[in-house]
């Protein structure tokens, strides 16, 4: 029983940092059908950000992602503004061209970096790193509790902006059908703007819990930017709460097989690429199709 809730504990927070990861990559392409590849990059920046606002001017790692999310927020509009509008649209495909450019940007990013803060391996060390509490019989580590709060802010943001405002409707809108939404006077380029914003602005926070609990170099994020990539696949692409939940279930499959088996934690990466090959190969619509398609099956 005690394996299941370190297990069930475990998985439940490594959830919702990843899906703080994830909610980024899955709102720009739902808005644009861009495959952002430059989130990787943007999460290291949102590290180093947060890891400066720490040692030169003594802000809380948590309380500074205050200043990184809308900092970042501008920083995606400006980006989008200057560059990424100017790509073709391509329909309902991500084009070569937007792929090659924001890989591009993530080449740019990381040696900015290394031109900034050199190739040295940096780490957050706040009083309260080391700490942990008991949650159901389980030892936590603080900052793990702090990144979980955060996660869970960050989906109720996206959901009430989402669900009850104005952008929101817009940004559901030229998700749902662009052509659309340009006929009933939605201003799609200004909501691509927005998009772009907010992606790269949950891209940054993301990056900032991630140094609470992790060292990080300019190299900081090919992995994530995969756990990122099979989230939005399994969640459905589109559907912040369908990141949420493939987000907990590459977490329990990671903490399960940890857990249950021999598997060394050094082929979690592993898990990660199997699930995306098995997801895009038995269901690609992700866990909604897949939903549908029980529904269907035992009507």
């Amino acid at each position: 029983m005690q394996d299941i809730a370190g297990v069930l504990v475990n998985s439940v927070i490594s959830a919702a940092l990843y899906a703080t990861m994830a909610y980024g990559l899955a709102v720009i392409y739902g808005v644009m059908r861009i495959i952002n590849l430059a989130h990787a990059g943007l999460m290291m920046l949102g590290a180093y950000a947060t890891f400066s606002l720490f040692t030169r001017f003594g802000l809380d790692p948590f309380l500074s992602l205050l200043v990184v999310g809308p900092l970042f927020f501008l920083f995606g509009v400006v980006l989008y503004r200057l560059v990424v509008r100017r790509l073709p649209r391509s329909g309902a495909t991500p084009s070569m061209e937007s792929l090659l450019l924001l890989f591009g940007v993530w080449l740019v990013l990381q040696n900015f970096a290394y031109f900034i803060w050199t190739g040295d391996t940096q780490s957050i060390l706040t009083a309260y790193t080391m700490k942990s509490v008991a949650v159901l019989g389980v030892r936590v580590g603080v900052p793990s509790l702090f990144v979980f709060a955060g996660s869970v802010l960050s989906l109720v943001f996206l959901n009430v902006v989402l669900k009850t405002t104005y952008l929101g409707k817009a940004i559901r809108a030229v998700t749902q059908n662009r052509d659309a939404a340009l006929l009933a006077g939605v201003d799609a380029d200004s909501i691509s703007a927005v998009a772009f914003g907010l992606g790269t602005a949950f891209a940054g926070v993301a990056g900032g819990m991630l140094s609470t609990l992790y060292a990080f170099t300019p190299d900081f994020g090919r992995s994530f930017l995969l756990k990122a990539f099979c989230i939005i696949v399994l969640g459905g692409m589109e559907s912040v709460t369908g990141v949420a939940a493939g987000a907990l279930v590459l977490a329990f499959l990671e903490n399960g097989l940890s857990a249950w088996t021999t598997l060394p934690t050094s082929f979690q990466d592993a898990v990660s690429f199997t699930l995306l090959f098995v997801t895009l190969v038995a269901f690609p619509q992700g866990l909604p199709g897949l939903f549908a398609r029980l529904r269907t099956a035992f009507r």
